[in-house]
């Protein structure tokens, strides 16, 4: 029994996974140990939560994605289509910390008397009643109430578009997609994906007919796309290369982590450290490595560290023992020791494997059927 088999039971009762080789594995060890941290390095886990929602009349609860089970509290606003764990209004969470973050899928479902001509109701109403008990022992209730105007998307969608989160869209859509491929047996996930953003690029972009360099996004929309590409050759939707035990820990990750860190497993994050300027953002591409940059590659479960050819010489050379180069070299230890627990071991320098790994994750058309050659040193922590 694997962590597959295993995945409905961590995801129903809150509980924390570990991916190791064995219990003895540092990985687990250290993993372990950050449970009981306090202070700073506390991961703010509490237990026996609850959570309710109240919506208007016209909206039904299709369901929940997240680290949670069904009370089986069945009523009027539950929506006929279930998406996770529904039919309900009311779920437990029999464990959560500060970065536990649930989605909920809603159905907009008009009621006879909204449907009458001359009805207004400008308004709808969502609460959030999160019950729960925290490291004192104290219990505690959060409510949370969300209002929206209704909006007609024939009409108007100049409010559609500003109220648009493309990183909350694009988390959303993968935890969906997920979970499609696991309930659907002919789900096509990266199809699905292309037609989902096709229809959105139609119904909001701009474009004239017959001519595709016409076409452009409105801002709120510019990077959504990026995030889908990304998606779609992701460990969540590729899982060829992974084993079932790996992917169900991937998805249960992705479907309790937040927003940032969520999107950090669709489209890693890759850093610049160069002698002349600032850390700096860089773009995922192969045009990013020079000689003279250490490059991050953030992609959650894994963070890649990338030496240029001149800075592997110079780390060879025991440039980061001398005080005026140490500080920046610094920041390896402190991304491996913050990472510890996350990473999946140290790789060895002029390692071709990670060579090849980091290269695919930064530019997919070079690395696709090519084997890059590149004389650098890489870590991975």
């Amino acid at each position: 029994v694997g962590v597959a088999e295993l995945k409905v039971v961590v995801e129903r009762t809150g509980g924390l996974v570990v991916l190791a080789e064995s219990f003895g594995h540092p990985v687990f060890k250290d993993s372990f140990k950050r449970i009981f941290d306090d202070g700073e390095q506390s991961l703010g886990l509490s237990f026996n939560g609850a959570l309710d929602i109240i919506c208007s009349k016209d909206i039904k609860i299709q369901g929940i994605i997240g680290p949670c089970t069904s009370l089986e509290k069945n009523g009027s606003s539950c929506a006929d289509a279930v998406i996770g764990q529904g039919n309900t209004t009311s779920w437990k969470l029999c464990g959560l910390d500060k970065s536990t973050c649930l989605t909920v899928f809603f159905d907009i479902s008009p009621s006879e008397k909204s449907s009458q001509p001359g009805y207004a109701n400008p308004q709808l109403y969502l609460q959030f009643l999160t019950t729960y008990q925290n490291p004192d022992g104290q219990i505690q209730l959060r409510v949370t109430t969300v209002t929206r105007k209704w909006v007609d998307s024939a009409a108007n969608t100049e409010e559609l578009v500003e109220g648009f989160d493309q990183e909350t869209a694009a988390v959303v859509m993968a935890r969906y997609a997920s979970w499609k491929m696991e309930a659907e047996e002919e789900f096509d996930a990266t199809r699905w994906l292309d037609r989902s953003l096709i229809r959105l690029c139609v119904r909001f972009g701009d474009y004239r007919k017959d001519d595709p360099a016409s076409f452009t996004l409105n801002p709120s929309f510019s990077i959504f796309p990026q995030f889908m590409f990304n998606l779609r050759r992701s460990q969540f939707v590729q899982v060829f290369n992974n084993s079932p035990d790996e992917t169900a820990y991937f998805r249960i990750l992705l479907n309790r982590e937040n927003i940032t860190n969520s999107v950090v497993m669709i489209q890693p994050i890759l850093i610049s450290y160069s002698f002349n300027s600032l850390p700096s953002p860089a773009l995922l591409d192969v045009a990013s490595i020079s000689a003279d940059r250490i490059l991050l590659l953030d992609a959650y479960f894994s963070v890649v560290i990338f030496h240029g050819m001149t800075i592997a010489q110079w780390r060879n050379m025991g440039y980061q023992n001398q005080p005026e180069h140490q500080p920046y070299f610094d920041f390896c230890i402190y991304v491996k020791e913050f990472w510890i627990g996350l990473g999946s071991g140290i790789g060895t320098p002029q390692d071709p494997d990670l060579e090849s790994a980091a290269i695919s994750e930064m530019d997919w058309r070079r690395s696709a059927g090519i084997l890059f050659n590149y004389t650098g040193l890489l870590d991975m922590a």
